[in-house]
């Protein structure tokens, strides 16, 4: 059992994930503004169809800006409100992003047809022939098709995470091609030099927290604490633990209920990123991940060997103590989903109850390990074995073990079919939407 610095209790005042969400819907609001205002400076075309398609266009750049804002990884804005909803939002955003591009383009077509008498497409060539960024435009716009075809979910379940996240590194050369064409021809740019000088600094900052958040700082990390493969220890016939160490991981920002995503550094297995759990509470000299083989990069992790360089991008998730908000808690496992349970027990203060859910009693890893660390700190864990269906974790189930649900902060980690269903079922025990803390980890990989 390791020993953990202690933490602070419940949140006073305002929730952290509210204050993350006010500033970022504040950052959206406001320079949706100067936007709107820096238009009107720029003048109205006499055709109404170029007025849409330059408004169209220019927030289809301020989404842009904060479509990379939203997947740079921010450790601020990641602890705060968690990578799964941050990519959640990312995917929305991009839908909306892609309507306006497309009015853009059918809007510009349309309003520089009228007067010419070409069609539509005739005429968007001509502007690609004779206009300066009109070409670049075009180019970034079918990359960006390409990108939202492959990220839609019957495509994204037909491939590997490798190959969609490299098709993915197309969107940045769409957005410095998206960038050149409205310096080029966006007249809300050269409006003003304060108006190139706001654009520039929105979009270098975009860029910048990209760069420093998805580069720089797992770069900086990895040199730091440069982690290396201690011990591979089987759990269960399908099920392994990873023990890693490395230089001064006092200084690592990792909580219980994290995630990296880890990249063995092996011949066969440096490419693959693959997104594990902390499943024992971070004690500043070592870290372990438990992982089952669901899959060939997961079984391939029982063969690692002792000295195999890691490197960790992370942690991640704001699945933690950070956001308690009563004194006592209830941990909801399922399965595998059990790893960043058992790292929450153990940091934990107040009263827990465990429930975990497994098929039997040989699914039920890390078991032991828990009751132990239960023992130690008065809390209860409560092995619930049964079939998916019907599933044993009712609404009526749950208030009969843990009687007072409402009044602890609640989290829960599984299969998407269990977490759903134990969502609802703390809907229907009238459990507060702020005490249901719930992060879903297959969106980061």
């Amino acid at each position: 059992m390791t020993t953990v610095e202690a933490r602070p209790g419940p949140t006073r005042g305002i929730r952290p994930n509210v204050v993350a969400r006010t500033g970022l819907y504040a950052v959206l609001v406001v320079n949706a503004a100067v936007v709107a205002a820096f238009f009107v400076q720029g003048g109205f075309a006499s055709n109404a169809l170029i007025v849409l398609g330059r408004v169209t266009g220019l927030y289809a750049a301020l989404l842009m800006a904060f479509q990379l804002l939203l997947v740079a990884r921010l450790p601020w804005l990641d602890r705060r409100i968690g990578m799964d909803r941050l990519t959640n939002w990312h995917r929305w955003n991009g839908l909306l992003l892609l309507w306006l591009l497309l009015g853009h383009a059918v809007f510009i077509g349309f309003g520089y047809a009228r007067p010419t008498g070409l069609d539509p497409v005739n005429q968007m060539v001509d502007l690609a022939k004779t206009v300066e960024g009109v070409l670049r435009a075009v180019v970034a716009l079918l990359l960006i098709l390409v990108v939202g075809v492959v990220s839609a979910r019957s495509a994204r379940r037909r491939l590997a995470y490798e190959t969609w996240h490299f098709i993915h590194l197309y969107t940045y050369l769409a957005v410095v091609l998206a960038f050149t064409h409205q310096v080029a021809a966006g007249t809300s740019f050269t409006s003003s030099d304060l108006a190139t000088a706001y654009w520039y600094a929105l979009w270098g900052s975009a860029l910048g927290a990209v760069v420093v958040g998805r580069m720089l700082l797992p770069l900086w990390r990895n040199w730091r604490h440069r982690l290396v493969v201690t011990a591979v220890v089987p759990e269960s016939d399908n099920v392994v633990s990873i023990y890693l160490t490395g230089r001064d991981l006092d200084r690592l920002p990792a909580r219980a209920g994290q995630f990296f995503l880890w990249r063995f550094l092996t011949r066969d297995r440096w490419w693959q990123a693959n997104p594990y759990s902390l499943s024992a509470a971070p004690d500043g000299r070592t870290l372990r991940l438990t992982a089952k083989a669901v899959g060939v990069g997961s079984a391939a992790l029982r063969h690692v060997e002792p000295g195999t360089r890691v490197f960790a991008e992370g942690p991640y998730g704001a699945f933690t103590t950070l956001h308690r908000t009563r004194p006592d808690a209830v941990l909801i496992a399922g399965g595998v989903g059990v790893t960043p349970i058992r790292a929450l027990l153990e940091e934990l203060h107040g009263h827990a109850v465990v429930v975990y859910r497994v098929g039997s009693d040989k699914d039920a890893v890390l078991h032991q390990e828990m009751r132990e660390l239960a023992l130690a700190r008065g809390a209860e864990v409560h092995l619930v074995t049964g079939p998916i269906r019907p599933d044993p974790l009712t609404p009526r189930a749950l208030a009969g073990l843990v009687p007072d649900i409402a009044d602890r902060d609640v989290y829960v980690c599984g299969p998407p079919g269990m977490t759903t269903a134990v969502l609802r079922g703390l809907r229907e025990l009238g459990v507060p939407k702020s005490q249901i803390h719930c992060e879903r980890f297959s969106l980061a990989g």
